[in-house]
């Protein structure tokens, strides 16, 4: 018996061939030996559709007004260093001259 490499959504070392595919007994994932599997996580894309991970840098592409200020950001200001996390506004980041807020992804691209 060959020596198969262990299921890549749960571990198992019990997978199966079938076919020209590996098959896990306990969680039922199939997959194509040769093939990368890649992890599942937080997947946050920019306006451009790039995807985007902590500590890149971005720039906003248009004006966004902000609750209390007197002015919007403006389109064109750089932001350095965000956070990825979950939910509707999926960027934290400090603003030069706003502080820290959360923007949606949607309308930065990156720098």
């Amino acid at each position: 018996m060959e020596n198969l490499p262990p299921c890549p959504s749960c571990k198992s070392p019990y997978g199966y061939e079938m076919d020209n595919q590996l098959v896990c007994p306990e969680c039922g994932f199939v997959w194509v030996p040769e093939q990368e599997v890649v992890e599942e996580g937080l997947i946050v894309k920019d306006f451009n559709g790039n995807l985007l991970a902590d500590g890149d840098s971005v720039v906003i592409v248009k004006d966004l007004p902000v609750k209390g200020a007197p002015k919007p950001i403006k389109a064109g200001t750089k932001v350095k260093s965000i956070r990825l996390v979950d939910g509707d506004h999926n960027i934290d980041c400090k603003v030069d001259g706003f502080g820290s807020m959360a923007l949606k992804s949607v309308f930065v691209k990156k720098a």
